[in-house]
């Protein structure tokens, strides 16, 4: 049989890292130790993999529910063998913490080393009002991996105010304290809705990454 599906490019990297950006699209992570990945991830896996569906509940043993089944919903996944994650032919990207920090929207999680400690946090009122942003500091040496739809922008906040769709953040410093801005209007209740209408103000030494894409219309709880 011959077909493009079995070219070199199509098949499983075998690089002998633990973390792989298979494709542009694809995650390859190689288990012995934990990861953390966000519920809905996994597209495949090769192995004696067991994937424990268990919310936020942190290394600490204290559970910290979400409100929504959007913010930060985590698996823990063990066993031997290969885990492949992935999120709507998603661009993939890793982060090599050093022992600093990182803050990423959960939208755009998606897996994290186990052993890094983490905390998932509603930003403000910004999980009702911009439907249900959550975000998840991850601290420690390690490895960290986001999707972004479509080409990231690296955006410097210390020179002057950052205002930044919520869907379309993807990450940014952890020093970075980001408000909820509103430029509600009656009028401007149009097109994709009140989600227009809140952006995260950054301001500060530090960065925020923008997707240029601002996911799913916002459907506006009755």
């Amino acid at each position: 049989m011959r077909s493009p599906l079995f070219e070199q490019a199509n098949r499983e990297q075998e690089t002998g890292q633990r973390w792989t950006v298979q494709s542009s699209k694809m995650l390859r992570v190689a288990l012995g130790p934990e990861v953390l990945a966000a519920q809905g991830a996994m597209v495949a896996y090769q192995g004696n993999i067991d994937f424990s569906y268990q919310g936020s509940k942190s290394l600490g043993g204290m559970v910290k529910k979400a409100v929504t089944g959007e913010g930060g919903n985590l698996m823990r996944v063990t066993g031997q063998g290969e885990v492949f994650f992935a999120r709507s032919a998603h661009n993939v990207f890793l982060l090599q913490l050093e022992g600093d920090a990182i803050t990423v929207n959960t939208h755009s999680l998606l897996a994290f080393d186990a052993h890094l400690s983490y905390d998932i946090r509603m930003l403000g009122n910004a999980g009702i009002l911009a439907g249900g942003l959550f975000n998840l500091m991850v601290q420690g040496q390690g490895v960290v991996a986001v999707s972004s739809d479509g080409p990231p922008l690296l955006l410097d906040c210390s020179q002057q105010p950052t205002f930044v769709d919520p869907q379309a953040a993807i990450c940014w410093s952890a020093n970075l304290q980001p408000q909820i801005k509103s430029t509600f209007k009656v009028s401007s209740l149009i097109g994709r809705g009140s989600g227009e209408s809140f952006q995260l103000a950054f301001h500060g030494p530090g960065f925020v990454v923008v997707q240029p894409s601002e996911g799913q219309p916002i459907v506006a709880a009755s």
